[in-house]
């Protein structure tokens, strides 16, 4: 039984406000009234053009009508919306964000200043543990890996594995989507590189991966040049390493033209994550709770992938059969997916710091 009291919601069922997992059907319904109770969702940094951002946020007011959804500066950082909750936190009014979309390293950073509240969605056990706050802070949602973006009007034999790249045959053809003194993108791609060699996550992987482009740079392969869409269509960068997502994307703005093949390496498969958080002063926490729900049920998880983003829940998807085929046909193989490595914070500090430093005396590429 809900009932307001001035402005704040009462819940004669005070479990609800503070439990952080559902277990039953009739808990969802009874988080589906508080929500609906509460009436609003305010949300902040999402690009409806951004991992298909735009519907599933209309799946959500499609299930919820009941539920206004606030969005707010759809264009901001990971920073900006850390910022927005410190700077809202004894604000009830639509400027305090609910819910934030933020890089894998803010979510550790939020709960450590106290800006997030724990909560465990009923999906919970099939989040991979490396994606997620063991108290339930904050849990990753949706992300992508390195992969080889080819331009198969250029190159004959379309690389299957980062070992493939050192071949003669890719001569002046390799490209990074960004300069890895300074692009996070790249900094990931060279350490997953180095796992292909083996290495270990973290420094190890760096290092390997450093001497990996040292070799690529000296057969002729690499061009030290930022791969985008545009240099891959005109044949300047044939193959890009970049984000899957931004491959695909790429791939289907051309059309055809030129053709593009987006492979995932069979090795050194490395996931980029982005996680979810529920504000510890949310203005309406029962709302951001059944949003939660909403983003890791089965539909919210699919809408992700239909924009080219995979959903944490992936493997778990393929594996019970939900994600329809003709999704799946435009995505790399399932299969390719399965050795993602989501690297520890530590383990990007650590080879973020090794690649940075060491890229001019080991590789000395100078891309631009």
């Amino acid at each position: 039984m809900l009932k307001r009291t001035g402005t704040a919601l009462s819940i004669t069922a005070a479990a609800l406000m503070v439990s952080t997992a559902l277990s039953s059907a009739q808990d969802i319904a009874e988080l589906e009234a508080a929500a609906k109770a509460e009436g609003m969702l305010t949300t902040i940094a999402l690009p409806h053009d951004w991992c298909g951002y735009g519907d599933v946020i209309a799946g959500f007011k499609a299930k919820y009508p009941e539920i206004t959804v606030n969005e707010l500066n759809p264009d901001a950082g990971s920073q900006d919306e850390l910022e927005a909750i410190k700077a809202n936190k004894d604000n009830k009014g639509p400027q305090a964000p609910d819910v934030i979309d933020v890089g894998f390293a803010f979510g550790p950073a939020a709960k450590d200043e106290g800006l997030t509240q724990p909560y465990k969605v009923s999906t919970w056990d099939t989040i991979p543990d490396d994606a997620k706050d063991a108290e339930g802070h904050w849990y990753g949602d949706y992300y992508g890996v390195l992969s080889f973006a080819v331009n198969t009007d250029l190159v004959e034999n379309v690389p299957q594995d980062w070992a493939d790249l050192l071949k003669p045959e890719y001569a002046n053809s390799v490209a990074l989507a960004g300069d890895p003194r300074a692009s996070n993108q790249a900094i990931l791609a060279v350490q997953a590189a180095g796992l292909s060699t083996g290495a270990a996550a973290g420094e190890a992987a760096a290092d390997a991966g450093l001497n990996y482009f040292a070799e690529m740079n000296k057969a002729g392969n690499f061009v030290p040049v930022i791969g985008k869409t545009g240099t891959l269509a005109q044949g300047a960068t044939p193959i890009v390493i970049n984000w899957d997502y931004n491959a695909l994307t790429g791939r289907d703005t051309l059309a055809g033209n030129p053709p593009v093949e987006v492979v995932v390496p069979k090795s050194g498969v490395v996931a980029g994550v982005y996680v979810q958080a529920i504000s510890a002063h949310a203005p309406h926490p029962n709302a951001a709770k059944l949003w939660m729900e909403y983003l890791y049920s089965d539909e919210g998880q699919l809408g992700w992938l239909k924009g080219y983003c995979h959903p944490i829940r992936f493997n778990d998807l393929v594996k019970n059969g939900k994600v329809p085929q003709d999704l799946l046909d435009k995505l790399p193989p399932a299969e390719s997916y399965e050795k993602a490595v989501f690297p520890t914070l530590e383990q990007q500090e650590s080879a973020k710091g090794v690649i940075t430093s060491k890229w001019d005396s080991v590789v000395g590429a100078n891309v631009q």
